[in-house]
């Protein structure tokens, strides 16, 4: 019981968020139901940002049902029912539902028998589930054929007369049909607020794309170009030390070695090759027998022996 009476509360919170939204009494050239006929019809909204089923509820045009002494038997049998088998009627967040008045329910599940009489004024209730707790009323004035009454917007509080060419069955009623983009614009942000920042924010919004990425990029670069330079730098050293020696004089001379000795005098070698050199390319030698004479000669270190 205590689960039951928290379901009903909850549906009987849920129900006030849906309201009569658009009627028209006099249909003759607007939609058209499944079988092409122009039916006088009601617009219910889901005004709140939850899924609602209306099905259960009731849709009453004889006012005689708001009379507190009937019996809920007697309220109901005045009043049309919503079908529980139909998928439209589970309304999801600001979802309109279509149902066409003067018909027979055995035409289809959005067809209900309450019954209006066109040019003459009209009072439509809904009803919750029990029959009994108004959810939402409208008293529709007299009205030329193919004109409804509506809302200013969903669930508003005030109401006018659309034109044959502005009726909106089944979306906003804030939408004009023949409007284009810039009027609706201009009617949702008349200063122009709203536009200027949404443009401001959008480039605002890609300089600062553009600086993060100039910055990572920059110090990816900068991090390879390092890179690249000690690996350089690295190899470059490497040939220095294959192909140079040490030593500044060693870097001038290939290394000469005296085997016997502990000095390396190079500059004696260079000369003393150069010399040769000198001599065997400006033909400096005597030229002799091949025969060698040795004369004794006085105050020298050599002996005869």
């Amino acid at each position: 019981m205590t689960l039951l009476a928290v379901s009903l509360t909850m549906s009987g919170q849920g129900a006030k968020n849906i309201k009569i939204n658009e009627v028209m009494t006099d249909n003759t050239s607007s939609i058209v139901d499944e079988y092409g006929k122009h039916l006088p019809w009601i617009e219910l909204a889901n005004t709140s940002f939850s899924t609602i089923n209306v099905r259960g509820m009731y849709i009453a045009t004889d006012k005689s049902v708001t009379d507190p002494r009937l019996t809920v038997p007697e309220r109901v049998s005045k009043m049309s029912i919503i079908p529980n088998n139909e998928t439209r009627t589970n309304l999801s967040a600001r979802q309109h539902l279509i149902l066409y008045l003067n018909s027979n329910p055995a035409e289809g599940s959005t067809h209900l028998a309450s019954t209006i009489n066109a040019g003459h004024p009209v009072w439509i209730g809904l009803y919750e589930g029990n029959g009994v707790d108004l959810v939402d009323s409208v008293t529709i004035p007299p009205m030329d054929p193919n004109k409804s009454y509506a809302r200013q917007k969903d669930g508003s509080d005030e109401w006018k007369v659309k034109t044959v060419d502005a009726v909106t069955p089944g979306i906003e009623n804030s939408i004009l049909v023949t409007e284009s983009k810039v009027a609706q614009i201009k009617r949702d942000d008349p200063h122009g607020l709203g536009i200027t920042l949404l443009s401001m924010g959008i480039v605002f919004s890609c300089l600062a794309l553009l600086c993060i990425f100039f910055t990572l990029f920059g110090k990816i670069m900068k991090r390879q170009q390092e890179k690249d330079y000690s690996s350089a730098k690295a190899r470059h050293k490497e040939r220095i030390s294959a192909v140079h020696d040490e030593d500044e004089d060693e870097r001038a001379f290939p290394r000469m070695v005296v085997k016997n000795g502990d000095a390396e005098d190079y500059d004696v070698y260079v000369a003393v090759i150069s010399m040769a050199l000198k001599e065997h390319f400006d033909n400096s030698h005597d030229h002799e027998s091949g025969v060698i004479t040795i004369m004794p000669r006085e105050n020298t270190k050599w002996t005869r022996t």
